[in-house]
């Protein structure tokens, strides 16, 4: 009689701490149950920008630029916390971003042109030289290379040389 006791209580203890686990979990996942912190673009050619997730919040900027890329820091409810290349932060409702993968081109001196290759490869053909800012479509990405297109520009870039993906990521 004691043993069944005993096992009784340990199997409700174990279940305690199980859905102590599972609850745990539960309230690491985001609102869209996608990982933060991520990349995305923006939808829309008008991107209001909020000091907090409501519409009741001040429009802090707007954004006049359809594809640029964002990473999302925060969510709250249908609300983005978004940060831009250069560092700007604010509050954009879900619908405005895109999934689709956009990255700008950076480079230590603004002045400087980056690269773009015919392959994954310093030795082969260059096939463009894009200025800091530009805005590539993000194609694919791996072993520290990104297969990027744009407006009269495609090819391979070094991963180091965007800002819109990890580095190592890889994009498919």
């Amino acid at each position: 009689m004691e043993l069944g006791r005993y096992c009784s209580r340990a199997l409700v203890i174990g279940l305690f701490c199980i859905s102590g686990i599972v609850a745990a979990s539960a309230a690491a996942l985001t609102t869209s149950g996608l990982p933060v912190p991520r990349y995305v673009s923006l939808k829309s050619d008008h991107v209001n920008v909020r000091a907090g997730p409501t519409k009741d919040n001040d429009v802090a900027w707007v954004y006049t630029r359809s594809g640029l890329p964002v990473e999302i820091t925060a969510e709250f409810e249908n609300w983005r916390r978004v940060r831009d290349s250069e560092g700007a932060e604010g509050w954009v409702y879900h619908s405005l971003l895109s999934g689709r993968r956009t990255a700008v081109i950076t480079m230590k001196n603004k002045d400087d042109l980056a690269s773009l290759y015919e392959r994954a490869d310093t030795t082969s053909a260059v096939t463009a030289r894009l200025q800091a800012g530009v805005v590539a479509q993000v194609k694919h990405c791996a072993s520290g290379w990104c297969h990027v297109a744009g407006n009269g520009f495609d090819g391979w870039i070094e991963q180091p040389r965007l800002w819109g993906v990890y580095a190592d990521e890889k994009v498919d």
